[in-house]
């Protein structure tokens, strides 16, 4: 049955029919709890400390200290009918193509639905979102309409828009509403969907405060809290709005955190907010993902769009995601890849909204070749099938290299991915090859045309900006290629 979305994502879940148990009728709930009994019980659990692994230079976070944890390394469950779900969920599930689930899902959703507090973490790309978006709509089948009874924090307005569509897609057979909540759009439509109009709602930190000062976010009915991709969260500086958030929340209610890495931080934050927590780990939390080849390549940082572009010329390189370090960066280097007959589309912090949309949805209709992205703004990248990832810049910290190769060998594919390493970033390679535990494969540099598509790696200097020429192009007209690009001109009044 079609789903009925309001502008923000906020839409009417209409039921699939049939009967539906009471609220709170005695065989409903108890034979829940019993199913959730039954599979949590089947999981390999060891009671104990658990000490959670620290990244290269963080101070090591003693987890014997109060709350205690249990760890679970869950075996794989054969099918979703194995899980504590209602039909309803279980037959959403089926229609969007998945018959079994991963280890983070089935080590999660039998403890969640539960109630318990906990911890996931797991690689990127291994369904940590439906991992706690089945145990919500579970918990919340019975629930009158009209209250908000669970609230989604993640970092990024795409993340926001995945896990909210997500939720629509699972929860297409049930009553229940969702709404996204973030920035660079009007507050209009979210402030409806916050004033009752949805039971479930996946925020950013920042808009949803900008929403509660206005004074009509009513939490008092609140059950469940998810922090998603917590240790990217605190990377970004969300920490204090994450607390202001918090401090108005329900004390008495569940807390899941979920993180593809377990930095200290995130060991702190989880001290504070959360009560006694299960944690589940499917995987060793800061390994790439399984299915990976990695490779690197060292050249100057001069010659690095040559390097790539010649690369490019590779067929087996259908869909390639470039990360680079900054948005002016990502800019020249998008616009060096269609100077060259390259079809590019670029994401970044200074993109509107509606232009990150676009560039998203083109690259994942494959009307785009390349996605060149800063860290921050791909954060919300869920493409299945990109077959490269590529770093253009050898990120600081060697936790982001799980992150951005991670958006390659997605759902158990294999992918690429291949790093270019000028000298003076040695040192942070060196680290990423120190957290993986073993040195990745140098491969020759590919043979180079005379002459020199980039000729820097930064943005001109010898000019002042004003003068610094970009080639011709209007104004996004909504292509989200990135030929639609605004150009610096000469004139007295410019538009940047």
């Amino acid at each position: 049955m079609g789903i009925s979305r309001c502008a923000v994502g906020c839409g009417t879940l209409p039921g699939a029919g049939g009967h539906t148990p009471r609220r709170g009728h005695p065989r409903e709930g108890s034979t829940r709890r019993q199913r959730a009994h039954k599979v949590a019980s089947s999981l390999s659990i060891e009671s104990g400390t658990p000490r959670l692994p620290r990244p290269i230079g963080a101070p090591d976070i003693d987890m014997s200290d109060p709350p205690q944890t249990t760890t679970a390394r869950p075996r794989p469950t054969t099918t979703f009918d194995d899980l504590p779900l209602d039909a309803t969920l279980r037959r959403g599930v089926l229609e969007m193509g998945y018959h079994e689930p991963t280890p983070i899902q089935s080590g999660t959703i039998p403890h969640a639905v539960e109630g318990r507090d906990l911890i996931g973490t797991a690689q990127t790309g291994t369904g940590k979102t439906a991992a706690f978006l089945l145990p919500i709509l579970e918990r919340l089948l019975q629930r009158p309409r009209g209250r908000i009874y669970a609230l989604v924090l993640t970092p990024t307005r795409e993340l926001a828009l995945q896990a909210e569509g997500f939720l629509h897609r699972l929860g297409r057979h049930t009553r229940l509403r969702g709404a996204a909540v973030y920035g660079g759009v009007g507050m209009a439509d979210q402030e409806r969907a916050l004033r009752g109009g949805a039971e479930i709602i996946v925020a950013t930190p920042g808009r949803l405060l900008d929403h509660m000062q206005r004074g009509y976010v009513d939490f008092r009915s609140l059950e469940i809290l998810v922090l998603d991709e917590a240790d990217r969260m605190l990377d970004m500086g969300f920490l204090p709005d994450v607390r202001r958030v918090l401090g108005n929340l329900p004390r008495a209610r569940q807390t899941m955190l979920f993180s593809a890495t377990m930095p200290a931080e995130v060991v702190r934050l989880s001290h504070e907010f959360l009560r006694n927590p299960h944690i589940i780990r499917a995987d060793a939390p800061t390994v790439a993902a399984v299915g990976v080849s990695h490779h690197a390549i060292s050249v100057s940082s001069e010659r690095k769009t040559d390097v790539l572009v010649s690369l490019l010329k590779n067929s087996e390189m259908s869909s390639v995601l470039v990360f680079v370090r900054t948005k002016h960066r990502a800019d020249r280097v998008a616009r060096q890849l269609e100077h060259s007959g390259i079809s590019v589309t670029v994401i970044h912090g200074n993109r509107s909204q509606p232009q990150r949309v676009r560039a998203l949805e083109g690259f994942r209709a494959g009307r785009f070749r390349v996605l060149v992205a800063t860290d921050i703004a791909a954060r919300g990248v869920d493409v299945e099938d990109v077959s490269d990832v590529v770093n253009y810049d050898v990120p600081h910290e060697a936790e982001t290299y799980v992150h951005r190769v991670g958006r390659t060998a997605r759902a158990q594919r294999r992918g690429d991915a291949l790093t270019l390493v000028s000298r003076d970033e040695a040192q942070d390679f060196a680290r990423i090859e120190r957290l993986l535990g073993f040195e990745i494969r140098r491969d020759p540099t590919p043979d180079l045309p005379p002459g020199s598509a980039s000729t820097s790696s930064e943005e001109p200097r010898q000019r002042p900006r004003q003068w610094a020429r970009a080639p011709a192009g209007r104004r996004d007209s909504g292509s989200g290629s990135y030929s639609a690009r605004r150009e610096p001109r000469r004139q007295t009044s410019r538009r940047w």
